[in-house]
C-alpha cells in the first residue's frame, strides 16, 4: 500500500518501534489518531531483541545455577551436573521472539500500519511533514522520533563483533568465555558480570570512576563491590582503558592508573561504556532541530523546538536511558498531540533497577544529592539479615536505605541492594510520586513474613520510631 500525495496525511507518524515508539503509536491510535509506525532494524526495539528481555532471561539461568550449586543448603544432593550456556542463550532468544511477535500483533490489533525501512524527514509542506521511507513518501501532521540509541565505544576500542564485543553482540553469543574483561562498571557491566560468573567464567571489570554503578548511592555501590569480591568477581576502579582490541583469538586490553600502564588478556572483551543517540541521518539539521551532544532537546510535552515534531526515549536529552522512561514519554507525547492535558514528567520519580546479584534498585535522590539541593536529611537503613523472610530464603545480603527530609518527613529517595530489590522498589514508588512521608510508612501494616517489611522498617529507622529488639 503506497501513499499518494493526494492522500490525507497521517495524524501521527512514529519513527522507531522500541518501548517508547510502540507505546506512543498504540496510545495515539487508541486516542483516535490515524497513526503509522516505521522501524529500520529491530521490531520491538533493542529492549526486546538484544537488551532487557534476553538479558533478564539469561540472568534467570544464572539464578538457577547459583541455586543448584547451593542445593546442599536445602538438603538436596545433586552430585555432578553440567550446564550448556548455548542452550541458555537459545532460551533467551525464544523469549525475545515471543515478545517481538507480540508487538507485531499489537500493531495489527491497534490498526497501526508498521512499515519496515529507514525513515528520513524530507521537509515540511504546510502543516504536514514529508517522511521518506525507501521509495515511499509519507505525510504526517505530527512526527514522534523514537529512534533510540546504540552502544558507544571510545577511541582505541576496536569492536570486531567476535572477540571484542558490545552488549548487543555479547547477549546473543552462544559461546561462554573462560575469561572476560568488561570495560565499564555501569548497569550492563554488573549484570553481565553476574551472568558470566554464575557460569564459572573469570570476570574482570575496569571502571574509570571511583565506584561501580556510578551515579548510585555510594553506600549501595560499596556494598555491591564487597559482594562482588566475595563472589570472586574482580574489578578495578579509577583506571582508564587506553585500548581494547583483538590480538589473534584473544582480546588485549591496555589500561592505566596514575601513569602506570598494564595489559590484560581475555577470551572476550565486552565494551560497555554508555550509548550514542540515534539522531544522525534523520534530516534534523535541515529542520533546525536543537541538539546537544547528539541528543534531541524537548519541552515537557516531549516536543522539539519544531512544532509538531516530538522525541522520546534514549534519543532525548534526559537523565535515564531506560525502557520504562521511554514508555512514560511515549504516552506523554501521544497525549500532548491528542490535546489531552499533560503534566511534566518528574525524572526523580523514575525507578532505576539493576538486575545484578545482589540486585540493586533506586528511586529519587541519593543522600549526597539531597544535601546538595539544600535538604536537611535523616537516613534510615535496615539490613536484610534482620528480615525473617530473607533469612528463611537464604538470601539476606544487603540493605534498604531511605533518604528522608528531616523537616517534613518527605521520602526523598530509596536505595536497595538485596533480594528482589527491583520488585521491592515498587512499594516506595507511590510514596515518591505522591510526596509521601516516613510518618505514613509508620501507619502501614505490612504482611509478615515478607521482604517488604524491610522497606517499612528502613522508614521507621529514619523516623526514629523503630522497635529496638
Amino acid at each position: 500500500m503506497s501513499q499518494t500525495g493526494d492522500e490525507a496525511p497521517y495524524d501521527v507518524l512514529v519513527i522507531g518501534s522500541g518501548p517508547g515508539g510502540y507505546t506512543a503509536a498504540f496510545k495515539a491510535a487508541q486516542l483516535g489518531l490515524r497513526t503509522v509506525g516505521v522501524e529500520r532494524e529491530f521490531v520491538g526495539g533493542v529492549c526486546l531483541n538484544v537488551g532487557c528481555i534476553p538479558s533478564k532471561s539469561l540472568l534467570k539461568n544464572a539464578q538457577v545455577m547459583r541455586t543448584l550449586r547451593d542445593a546442599k543448603t536445602y538438603g538436596i544432593e545433586l552430585g555432578e551436573f553440567s550446564a550448556d550456556y548455548g542452550k541458555a542463550v537459545d532460551r533467551s532468544q525464544d523469549v525475545a521472539k515471543r515478545f517481538v511477535n507480540g508487538v507485531r500483533f499489537l500493531y495489527r490489533k491497534n490498526k497501526v500500519e508498521l512499515i519496515e525501512g529507514e525513515a528520513r524527514l524530507a521537509g515540511r509542506d504546510g502543516e504536514a511533514f514529508s517522511v521518506a521511507v525507501g521509495e515511499r513518501q509519507l505525510k504526517a501532521k505530527n512526527v514522534i522520533l523514537a529512534t533510540g540509541s546504540r552502544p558507544n565505544a571510545f577511541p582505541g576500542m576496536e569492536i570486531d563483533g567476535e572477540v571484542v564485543q558490545h552488549s548487543w553482540q555479547v547477549v546473543v553469543n552462544r559461546e561462554r568465555p573462560e575469561r572476560i574483561v568488561i570495560v565499564g562498571g555501569g548497569i550492563i557491566s554488573c549484570e553481565m558480570a553476574t551472568l558470566f560468573k554464575a557460569y564459572d567464567s573469570q570476570v574482570t571489570i575496569l571502571e574509570a570512576l571511583p565506584h561501580l554503578l556510578p551515579g548510585m548511592d555510594e553506600r549501595i555501590s560499596t556494598l555491591l563491590e564487597r559482594s562482588f569480591k566475595r563472589q570472586g568477581i574482580e574489578f578495578q576502579t579509577g583506571v582508564k582503558v587506553e585500548s581494547a582490541r583483538r590480538d589473534g583469538d584473544k582480546a588485549k586490553i591496555v589500561y592505566g592508573r596514575e601513569g602506570q600502564q598494564e595489559t590484560i588478556e581475555a577470551d572476550r572483551c565486552l565494551v560497555a561504556v554508555g550509548i550514542k543517540p540515534n539522531s544522525d541521518g534523520l534530516g534534523l539539521e535541515d529542520l533546525g532541530v536543537q541538539l546537544e551532544r547528539g541528543y534531541i532537546k524537548v519541552d515537557p510535552k516531549m516536543q522539539t523546538n519544531v512544532p509538531g515534531l516530538y522525541a522520546i526515549g534514549d534519543v532525548v536529552l534526559h537523565p535515564y536511558a531506560l525502557a520504562h522512561v521511554a514508555f512514560a514519554e511515549g504516552v506523554q507525547a501521544a497525549n500532548a498531540i491528542a490535546g489531552v492535558p499533560v503534566r511534566p514528567l518528574n525524572y526523580d520519580n523514575m525507578p532505576r533497577p539493576v538486575f545484578s546479584h545482589p540486585q540493586v534498585a533506586a528511586i529519587g535522590l541519593t543522600e549526597q544529592q539531597a544535601r546538595e539541593r539544600g535538604y536537611e536529611v535523616k537516613l534510615g537503613e535496615f539490613p536484610f539479615s534482620a528480615s525473617g523472610k530473607a533469612v528463611a530464603e537464604n538470601d539476606f545480603e544487603g540493605v534498604v536505605r531511605m533518604v528522608v527530609d528531616a523537616k517534613y518527613g518527605e521520602v526523598l529517595g530509596c536505595h536497595i541492594i538485596g533480594p528482589e530489590a527491583t520488585e521491592l522498589l515498587s512499594q516506595v514508588t507511590p510514596f515518591k510520586v505522591l510526596e509521601g512521608t516516613s510518618h505514613e510508612f509508620e501507619e502501614m501494616v505490612v504482611s509478615h513474613p515478607t521482604l517488604n517489611e524491610a522497606v517499612r522498617h528502613a522508614a521507621l529507622v529514619a523516623e526514629g520510631v523503630a522497635l529496638e529488639i
